[in-house]
Formats: structure tokens, C-alpha cells, sequence
């Protein structure tokens, strides 16, 4: 048996309703600094910018680097790697190690208000040596930076 249907002209109960929310009405959400002070790139608007400024190719990984000028001194960092790194794992695994490489190098490095975008290459990021991943980054950055 069915319950019996409302009349059409039935109002809906009045009460304490809690307002409604709008789902298309996001909090700004604040972003995400980790333990080294960088801050992680997620828009894609951000990485867009930081490939029509300067970039920089090393046998590592390519670094891409723009300055904001938009009054804030964090370094905001962000991590790609396309397929032709390989399947999912082989790009994450990538991506792991590139961000391994920029908590070590970028605090001391890199510059304040700057933004990094490090692109995994493929078959050379996840096979490279960590020291010599270091030493690309530094290398690059004092490229990119007019100091080398």
C-alpha cells in the first residue's frame, strides 16, 4: 500500500528550517603551506601564467619560474608531469620526488613572491639520482634568477 499523496496546493511545513545553502557558493579555501613555508599551486590559472614567463631545462626536469608581484612574499610551488612520463604510478612517483626536491632546495634558494612549476621528464625524474635533482634545481634557479 502507498502512502497517500499531498494536495498540490499544500504549502511545505514552516518552521526551524535551516536556511539554504547554495552549493555553487564555495568558501575561498586558504592555501596550503607545508612544513618547508611553500605554498602548493592548484589553480590552473597559476600554472598557465607561470608557463608564459621564464623557464628553464635541465637533465631532470624543466622549471618554469615567474615573479608576482602581487605584495606577498610566499613561494608557491606546483608539480606536472604529462603521460609521456608513463602510467599513474610512474607519474607520481615523479611528482613525490620533485616535491622532495623543492622542500629542500626552494626554501633557501628561491626567491619571495616567485612562483615554480618543476614538470617531471620522462624516464629521467623517477630515475635520476635525488642529488643530482637537487643540483638541477639549484642550478636552474640560479639561472632563471640572473645569478649563474
Amino acid at each position: 500500500m502507498t502512502p497517500p499523496e499531498a494536495p498540490r496546493d499544500a504549502k511545505p511545513p514552516q518552521g526551524n528550517m535551516p536556511p539554504a545553502v547554495s552549493v555553487c557558493a564555495r568558501p575561498k579555501v586558504a592555501d596550503k603551506t607545508d612544513k618547508a613555508g611553500l605554498v602548493t599551486l592548484k589553480a590552473r590559472s597559476d600554472f598557465l601564467r607561470a608557463a608564459r614567463a621564464r623557464r628553464q631545462g635541465t637533465s631532470g626536469m624543466m622549471v618554469q619560474a615567474r615573479a608576482r608581484h602581487d605584495g606577498s612574499d610566499a613561494i608557491r610551488v606546483g608539480f606536472t608531469c604529462s603521460k609521456k612520463v608513463g602510467n599513474a604510478v610512474a607519474r607520481n612517483r615523479a611528482k613525490r620526488r620533485l616535491r622532495a626536491v623543492a622542500r629542500d632546495i626552494l626554501p633557501t634558494q628561491g626567491r619571495p613572491g616567485w612562483d615554480y612549476v618543476l614538470i617531471g621528464r620522462a624516464e629521467h625524474t623517477a630515475a635520476r639520482p635525488f642529488a643530482q635533482l637537487q643540483q638541477d634545481l639549484a642550478w636552474a634557479l640560479r639561472k632563471l634568477h640572473g645569478d649563474a
